[in-house]
């Protein structure tokens, strides 16, 4: 658990998913399945504040590292998803420099940053918080998701943002930004992907990407990119039921 992230900045080959089920048994089937992370997803999924400790302690349980996708860029929601336990953060569409700097500051403690201190579940409730604030700068994971058009144009910029140990694309919101939708936008979107890959790579980050199914990983690890979320608990779901159903249906002729 402490190696992830040196893991994540050493560019060693991660595969995680989305965890967007809120219940810590959907975390824990999850975890059993050989994934080498999971982000919990606060920005998309109904989850409340509560049940995000819950989910982590989930992943705990089986020593997967569990990483928070926060709502945006609030400090305090970054704050509550570290002090739950959580190895990192993704910080949604961030389009400046600005943005992934202040990413940064809301996730370290001070001189790197300006994170407080609290005895929150990740400091043992009070009990360690020494030995937290010793180990933290070193141990949490600082992803940025750049999707927007902004952001593709300032990712050099973003990347160049010390302390930002992930960026992280956001194919979906990225080919709405930037009017590449569907097979149509498929060469404009994978043109804008591989930018952003390529830039991150070429200032010394780690290149993350989303990916909805496993044929598109070597693609964009050809390029540069070794973090990837695999779709998520809630699209395994519907997939695995789906394909199950048919083949129900095909045996009863």
């Amino acid at each position: 658990m402490s190696a992830f992230r040196q893991k994540c900045i050493g560019k060693t080959n991660l595969v995680g998913s989305f965890a967007a089920i809120p219940h810590p048994v959907a975390v824990e089937v999850m975890a059993l399945a050989g994934l080498d992370f999971l982000c919990v997803d606060w920005e998309h999924a109904q989850i409340a504040r509560d049940t995000i400790e819950t989910m982590v302690r989930a992943a705990d349980v089986h020593r997967v590292p569990a990483m928070v996708r926060v709502p945006g860029h609030a400090p305090e929601a970054i704050q509550a998803a570290l002090d739950s336990g959580a190895q990192g953060v993704l910080v949604p569409r961030v389009s400046t420099a600005a943005q992934a700097e202040a990413a940064v500051k809301a996730s370290r403690y001070p001189p790197l940053g300006e994170r407080g201190v609290g005895p929150g579940r990740a400091a043992g409730y009070g009990y360690r918080i020494p030995e937290y604030l010793a180990a933290a700068n070193d141990r949490v994971v600082v992803a940025v998701q750049v999707e927007t058009s902004e952001g593709l144009a300032n990712i050099e910029a973003i990347a160049a943002i010390d302390g930002i140990d992930v960026v992280f694309v956001g194919p979906g919101d990225l080919s709405v930004s930037i009017d590449a939708i569907g097979p149509k936008g498929v060469d404009k979107l994978n043109e804008a992907i591989t930018r952003i890959i390529r830039e991150t790579v070429a200032h010394g980050r780690t290149s993350g990407i989303f990916c909805a199914s496993p044929q598109t990983i070597s693609q964009w690890a050809a390029i540069g990119a070794s973090f990837f979320v695999l779709a998520s608990d809630t699209m395994f779901l519907g997939a695995g039921a789906a394909a199950n159903c048919t083949a129900a249906r095909a045996e009863l002729g």
